[in-house]
């Protein structure tokens, strides 16, 4: 069985595909792209130490999102060997509006579980949206060792996609979670919908 087939099985889709054009804009700002990948997998490795250390007391969010900090941080190494090679340098860090507006829409207050709740599907709409533009680049953009690479990533994140959507399901109530994972998916859409098309960002 594939990973797409068998991911299929345990999370609901995007409501909105990434337009097309994207990854063709994509492919000619392979410099900007890698700069911008490289800080979101920075971003994914501390947001998952910040739900470990905030959320301590839930030792399921520990023993799972552990690993998933050196996988991440794992990425970020292999990004910065790429922008090595092609003679790219880092660069200064981008303001990530896709985050920001996600980020607007956590419902605050509740109990622990809810709070966690909220970051957990967070976390899991940032990766299944990284995993589908993983996808578009390893299948469309020229670079033969870049298509491999984003391959690869593509099922990484297709893992962390399920972990924190599971995750999310064994600690607080498992409807709740999904009727909250639907209104979640209807406002990402909402969001890329409003969103500037740009080829030099990764979301």
């Amino acid at each position: 069985m594939s990973w797409e087939e068998s991911t299929r099985q345990k999370m609901l889709h995007l409501q909105l595909p990434t337009d097309p054009r994207w990854v063709n804009i994509a492919g000619m700002n392979i410099e900007d792209i890698l700069v911008d990948h490289a800080y979101c997998e920075q971003k994914a490795a501390s947001s998952c130490i910040s739900l470990i250390v905030n959320f301590f007391d839930f030792e399921e969010v520990v023993n799972t999102l552990t690993p998933v900090v050196a996988e991440e941080w794992g990425h970020f190494e292999r990004v910065m060997e790429h922008l090595k090679k092609r003679g790219y340098p880092l660069g200064k860090p981008r303001k990530d509006e896709y985050v920001v507006k996600l980020s607007q829409f956590v419902k605050k207050g509740g109990s622990r579980e809810q709070q966690l709740t909220e970051y957990l599907l967070m976390n899991a709409l940032i990766e299944a949206r990284s995993c589908e533009r993983f996808k578009l680049l390893s299948l469309h953009i020229q670079d033969e060792e870049l298509k491999k690479f984003y391959y690869e990533l593509m099922v990484s994140e297709a893992g962390h996609y399920v972990n924190f959507i599971e995750l999310a399901r064994n600690l607080y109530d498992k409807e709740k979670v999904n009727a909250r994972w639907k209104e979640w998916l209807a406002y990402e859409a909402e969001v890329l919908e409003g969103l500037e098309l740009r080829g030099d960002r990764m979301h």
